[in-house]
């Protein structure tokens, strides 16, 4: 049972959006919480127990799963959810698109980082021109790569304990709505799977063509809330992290 928490800050109090918001969820609550910097945690003086909930970005909240001997890596498209896609989507490293542009021009493909998700923001490569983009980076890291799609429209559904909780849109045209049958089957068929976790948000897009297809899934463990309601938004992370907790009793 969680009896605290850990929210970081970037010092002088000063958070992310969502990070306030839970903050002031659990004030209201009168849940105990401590506000920390990154550098607090990577010097190991934050008491990280089975319970403790951490608050944070992507990058921190890696750290604070190291610390606890998790992997953070998690796959952006579970095979379970392939059919949703509505487009190639494959992994491949640095050095292999690098190697295979010396052969041939590769052009009009979407580049994002898979082992590290936040090591760069994703781009579109138009030409072999773009490879500078990767420049500083091991050759060893992974990325996803994509054929390019025309998305009218993308939102996050918000899903905790196998039922939505939560769509809002965060970019493109708001008129163009989801097909809720979709993404309903597509939850379905992810809960169904060895794939699913307590919480998460899971991005669609409608086509120009009308059709509604998968952006990608992401993790419950460090989510942009895109302005759902605070305590539905805390209540998910609490439900993901809680399950991190139990994986981390489970390896002892």
């Amino acid at each position: 049972m969680l009896k605290k928490a850990y929210i970081h800050e970037y010092g002088q109090g000063k958070l992310e959006p969502e990070h306030s918001d839970v903050a002031e969820v659990l004030a209201a609550r009168g849940f105990p919480f401590e506000l920390f910097t990154i550098k607090r945690l990577m010097r190991n003086q934050l008491a990280l127990d089975k319970e403790t909930f951490v608050v944070g970005d992507h990058s921190v909240i890696a750290l604070a799963l190291k610390r606890l001997r998790l992997d953070a890596t998690s796959d952006c498209y579970p095979k379970c959810l392939e059919k949703y896609l509505g487009r190639r989507v494959w992994t491949t490293t640095i050095r292999s698109l690098i190697s295979e542009a010396r052969f041939k021009d590769i052009s009009d493909i979407f580049v994002k980082p898979r082992s590290k998700a936040k090591l760069f923001t994703g781009f579109v490569m138009a030409s072999n021109r773009d490879l500078w983009r990767l420049d500083g980076y091991s050759g060893q890291a992974e990325l996803y790569c994509s054929t390019l799609v025309n998305w009218v429209s993308e939102w996050r559904v918000f899903v905790n304990d196998g039922q939505i909780v939560g769509v809002r849109n965060y970019a493109g045209n708001e008129g163009a709505a989801l097909d809720m049958a979709v993404v309903e089957a597509a939850v379905r068929d992810l809960e169904g799977s060895a794939e699913r976790t307590a919480g998460y948000g899971i991005d669609f897009g409608v086509l120009g063509g009308g059709q509604t297809t998968l952006v990608e899934w992401n993790d419950g463990f460090a989510l942009g809330a895109y302005g759902l309601e605070k305590a539905i938004y805390t209540d998910l992370l609490i439900a993901r992290w809680e399950e991190i907790l139990a994986m981390v009793a489970g390896n002892e």
